[in-house]
């Protein structure tokens, strides 16, 4: 009787499971960790965005839900440049090529293919930049399923909400408050008045753990605040050709209009401070 009763609960185990491989939730994530969300594709329907009422239309892909932690990096890239420590914190003091490596790494250790061709060896003509002494040409290796940088407009879609977008300012709130750390929050004290470094620099301000503050509609945290977040794209690439890459997000030094999903900041590839990290990106 026993040995049916067991085999009966096996069998019951065994079924439950195979329905639940066969309908796999819709933010499922890719890898192990368990750190990827799917933002399903579509047109911007946040008003606020910088793409709303634009014919671009976004493909479904996973993002990180935080900014990539000091842990993960150091996991990948063995050292830690950020200055300020701490496994939960976002990494900073990272430039875009940096953050270029990060990914290819990442994706090499977990068994993906790395998503950039990257020439050390030659200089990328579309670099404008007159302080960037890297310049390496980094191409997109199509079809590659590894981690990369979110684009500009990938960004903004998922910070805007996606399809569950509410319209928000910032990254799932109005009140920036509730969602990003920024120069009036992130020290000892809450500052008043106007951006002021001197005031910074005395208050102690500095990155806060990751996921720390409240998530916007898709569950991603600090898409505002806490540190800008590099993006693939030239900033002005209409152009073809430009001395700065695109950041997103704000960060902890930064003005509260920097927040903004709107925002569009620029800095030298070659470029880092502490209040410059990224997240990952992968495609479906």
């Amino acid at each position: 009787m026993r040995k049916r009763f067991t085999f009966l609960i096996m069998a019951i185990i065994f079924v439950l499971s195979a329905c639940s491989q066969e309908k796999p939730e819709k933010n499922a994530m890719p890898n192990k960790n368990n750190n990827l969300v799917f933002v399903q594709g579509g047109t911007f329907i946040n008003k606020n965005s910088n793409y709303y009422g634009k014919s671009a239309t976004i493909s479904n892909f996973y993002i990180g839900k935080y900014e990539v932690t000091q842990k993960e990096w150091t996991e990948v890239m063995g050292s830690n440049p950020s200055g300020f420590q701490g496994d939960n914190l976002p990494v900073e003091m990272v430039s875009w090529y940096d953050a270029i490596e990060y990914c290819n790494q990442r994706s090499i250790k977990e068994g993906l293919k790395p998503y950039y061709n990257i020439n050390k060896n030659k200089k990328d003509r579309n670099n404008k930049s007159e302080h960037d002494n890297i310049k390496w040409t980094v191409t997109i290796n199509e079809g590659a399923n590894g981690y990369r940088l979110p684009t500009e407009a990938e960004w903004e879609y998922a910070a805007s909400g996606g399809q569950e977008s509410k319209s928000y300012t910032y990254s799932g709130n109005n009140n920036a408050d509730e969602v990003a750390w920024y120069w009036k929050n992130a020290g000892d004290k809450y500052l008043s008045g106007d951006w002021n470094w001197p005031k910074i620099e005395s208050n102690k301000n500095k990155t806060k753990s990751v996921g720390s503050k409240k998530p916007n509609e898709l569950g991603l945290y600090d898409m505002s605040g806490n540190v800008r977040e590099w993006c693939w794209n030239w900033y002005g690439e209409e152009n073809l050709d430009s001395a700065f890459r695109v950041v997103k997000g704000g960060g902890w030094i930064g003005d509260v209009r920097n927040n903004e999903i709107s925002f569009r900041g620029k800095f030298e590839a070659s470029g880092f401070g502490p209040d410059q990290g990224f997240r990952v990106v992968r495609g479906e």
